[in-house]
């Protein structure tokens, strides 16, 4: 179903994160929707699962920026002082040059590392203090909904009402904005902890956030279970007394009692039985309408991120290689990875499985980028791929 909401929820800038020598995302730039399914697909080791524990700040980024709801989450700080290195090697080559202004290179030098060095400061303030600014507008929300409440209350109403309002706001003041963003974990079985009753592995994030009362926590424990398919007995129980599609649904509980805006799941269903892939998708998409969640659906199932999801965004080595709506990448693939990807999707059809064609990706045969290096190009409306000028201008053809 197409999402028609403009507003953007969660924003990836130049996306970066390295390790060591190992580029595992690579300036990877895309944005999620209020309200839509964001499919990222790629094959296994291209990047999608380190890109969605970047953003939930499982890792501290080594460049680029996050923005969740406007404020900036993350911050690398790998850009800046490349930006720093490049210039002073800049400034030798120039005041080499016999007719060098020595004075005007200098000041121009000492000018630009002063600002690269104001936004290296300014990433670390963002990154450390984006919960503080959260938390007062949150507390400054609790406090304008109680007080109205209170004018109206009666005198033995107000004794209910001030507990609840110091109760709303020892949360609100614990209140950490990346919880807004919650992760449902590939491997159910490996996410939830063997030694915890189903009760406190869902519980576990309220009480961390300050909910101190247990009767409202049991509650919600209670409605969760419900909500995603289980039963209440299910709450005394431990993980492994559960099958792996209701392992499944205990994280998807876990994550959904946070009241998050953004779900980033990733492969949800990966390790799942093909029956069982099903109900968890549905299960999903119905969470989706009812609580008007944003999801980030990580999975490398084409065939599964077709039905579910709004856009598409395919990676490779770590890099975004073509973006657009589902219906437009399905029916127009231009990338030449992109093709391939679709033609290894199987089809129930066994006349058609005899004369399937793979398409073979060889990035080396496929592209020149000796001279015209590729960047992220527009070749229709809403529909992004990496290209050159010549590839642009025969991709442009290709759609005519």
């Amino acid at each position: 179903m197409e999402n028609n909401n403009s507003e953007v929820l969660l924003r990836i800038e130049d996306l970066c994160q390295y390790f060591g020598s190992t580029k595992a995302v690579n300036h990877v730039s895309f944005d999620v929707k209020k309200g839509e399914v964001f499919g990222l697909v790629g094959e296994s080791g291209c990047g999608k699962t380190t890109t969605g524990r970047s953003i939930i700040k499982l890792y501290n980024i080594t460049s680029g920026n996050i923005f969740f709801k406007g404020i900036r989450i993350g911050a690398g700080l790998m850009s800046y002082r490349l930006a720093i290195r490049n210039a002073r090697a800049e400034y030798k080559e120039k005041m080499a040059a016999p007719d060098a202004d020595k004075a005007a290179l200098k000041k121009e030098l000492n000018a630009f590392i002063a600002e690269q060095k104001k936004q290296i400061k300014l990433a670390k303030y963002d990154q450390k203090h984006c919960d503080h600014a959260y938390q007062q507008r949150q507390m400054a929300a609790v406090r304008e909904k109680y007080e109205k409440l209170m004018a109206e209350a009666g005198e033995s109403e107000r004794i209910a009402l001030n507990k609840e309002f110091k109760n709303e706001l020892r949360i609100a003041r614990k209140t950490r904005l990346v919880t807004k963003i919650q992760m449902i974990f590939q491997d159910p079985s490996a996410s939830l902890d063997p030694r915890l009753t189903v009760r406190e592995i869902i519980s576990e994030g309220l009480i961390i956030q300050g909910e101190k009362d247990k009767e409202a926590i049991n509650k919600k424990v209670d409605e969760m279970l419900e909500l995603v398919g289980l039963v209440r007995e299910h709450a005394g129980r431990y993980q492994h007394e559960f099958s792996g599609g209701q392992r499944q649904r205990i994280g998807i509980a876990r994550a959904v009692i946070m009241q998050p805006e953004v779900i980033i799941a990733d492969e949800p269903v990966s390790a799942l039985d093909v029956s069982i892939q099903a109900q968890v998708i549905n299960l999903l998409n119905d969470l989706r309408h009812e609580l008007g969640l944003t999801i980030l659906f990580i999975a490398h199932d084409l065939s599964v991120v077709k039905y579910f999801s709004d856009r598409i965004g395919v990676m490779y080595y770590g890099e975004m290689v073509e973006l657009a709506t589902s219906e437009e990448l399905f029916l127009n693939p231009l990338h030449p990875y992109t093709r391939s990807l679709l033609s290894a999707i199987p089809l129930p059809d066994p006349e058609y499985e005899k004369t399937r064609q793979r398409i073979i990706y060889n990035p080396l045969a496929e592209h020149d980028y000796t001279v015209d290096k590729p960047i992220m190009r527009e070749i229709k409306p809403g529909h992004f791929v990496k290209c050159n000028e010549a590839e642009y201008q025969k991709y442009l053809e290709i759609l005519k």
